[in-house]
């Protein structure tokens, strides 16, 4: 499908609009009815074209955008486009696929989450956090754990929605995989009770930090 033409896709992208998918998808903020599966079977048959997936995003159509993610080179694309698409990306969804499809296999990620990370931006500043949890996780040489936790401790409990989920997460992570720093981040956890009523399905684990530090500890040590 190397001559595929962007009407063809997005004539594709109509057809596969369901309206369930849709108002399940937009209880999470994201405006688009197709179905995520479906979408990655387009994508795999397009395979990966950097123009096609530059002319996709161009739309502003989420779903096109999530197709663009997909069939992009991650590489290809330079520091400054990379930033003004995640200012772009307003959808949660795209900034999520765009982050970890694309961003993070980009040799300008450090220099993104740097720059991300302290913008007055709320939702800018939530990729920042998010990459900077990625670090947390896989990386954590170099960073300042200790000031990242002061920063949650006196900024988080008032943070917008999508900054404080994405500083949540972080603290969480610190708290489960630097044991050096376990209990402190439960401390904060208890103390701020961020996320604490969030509704959480019959056998997922709830995202109030204490309860997910002491529930994937003890899962890593069965």
């Amino acid at each position: 499908m190397a001559e595929t033409t962007l009407t063809e896709v997005m004539a594709e992208l109509a057809a596969l609009e369901d309206p369930k998918a849709r108002a399940v998808n937009e209880k999470h903020g994201d405006d688009h009815g197709v179905n995520l599966g479906k979408l990655r079977a387009l994508a795999k048959r397009l395979k990966a074209q950097q123009d096609l997936a530059y002319r996709l995003w161009e739309t502003d159509d989420t779903a096109a955008r999530l197709l663009a993610i997909l069939i992009a080179r991650p590489k290809s694309f330079g520091r400054d486009e990379l930033d003004v698409m995640l200012r772009e990306a307003r959808a949660p969804k795209v900034q999520d696929w765009l982050l970890n499809y694309v961003t993070k296999k980009n040799p300008h990620c450090e220099d993104l989450r740097l720059s991300w990370f302290g913008d007055p931006d709320p939702v800018v500043a939530s990729a920042g956090w998010a990459l900077t949890t990625a670090r947390v996780a896989k990386e954590p040489e170099g960073l300042d754990l200790a000031a990242l936790l002061d920063t949650i401790e006196a900024e988080m409990k008032d943070a917008p929605d999508r900054l404080q989920w994405a500083m949540n997460h972080c603290l969480a992570e610190i708290g489960i995989r630097h044991p050096e720093h376990r209990i402190r981040a439960i401390d904060i956890g208890e103390r701020l009770q961020v996320l604490k009523d969030y509704p959480t399905s019959p056998g997922c684990t709830s995202p109030f930090a204490p309860t997910w530090i002491i529930e994937m500890v003890r899962r890593r040590n069965q």
